[in-house]
């Protein structure tokens, strides 16, 4: 665009020349803050109460962007990240333990890797959703630091890919997402 905003024809002309080699391809998916929420199909259960939407499997880059959905309040986990965090909070509020701020929703929330919390949804939450991108892995740890469990881009996958198969989703679907 100029700085006058105004759109000339050489503008509305698409990149002439091919897109680099062995690069990704994009991936859009529709409707992931309406109809994409509603369909619990493709949430992946970790337990009764809480289950992962999972949007990007990056397996080449090492990270994930996932949706992460609990309907009850309590502790989720506590752990260890090696990598940077970015929350968006889309429903409900949250906080860590550690810390006096509240990730409360349409929050965004920023975590620096080797930061260690506990996360807890509030009791009067219903149901807490909040988009996570999570480079590198995270480490389940007891209130020492003392590793009880590891989680990452990798492991994420092999959930989904399971659930995936059990609950008839084709695996194309999961194939769309990883990159």
């Amino acid at each position: 665009m100029n700085d006058d905003m105004t759109i000339n024809s050489e503008m509305l002309v698409p990149y002439q020349k091919p897109q680099v080699p062995f690069m990704a391809a994009d991936l859009v998916l529709p409707g992931v803050l309406n109809d994409y929420l509603k369909d619990d199909r493709l949430w992946v259960p970790v337990t009764e109460t809480l289950s992962f939407k999972p949007l990007l499997l990056n397996t080449t880059s090492g990270y994930y962007i996932n949706l992460l959905r609990v309907k009850k309040s309590g502790v989720l986990s506590r752990h260890r990240h090696s990598g940077e965090v970015h929350a968006f909070v889309l429903k409900g509020r949250w906080y860590y333990l550690e810390h006096d701020w509240v990730a409360e929703e349409h929050s965004f929330a920023y975590e620096p890797p080797g930061e260690t919390h506990t996360l807890f949804v509030p009791e009067d939450v219903k149901e807490m959703i909040t988009l996570f991108t999570v480079r590198g892995g995270y480490t389940y740890v007891d209130p020492q630091g003392n590793a009880v469990g590891y989680e990452d881009v990798f492991t994420k996958l092999e959930m989904t890919r399971k659930y995936y198969a059990e609950a008839g989703i084709p695996e194309s679907y999961l194939t769309n997402i990883i990159r």
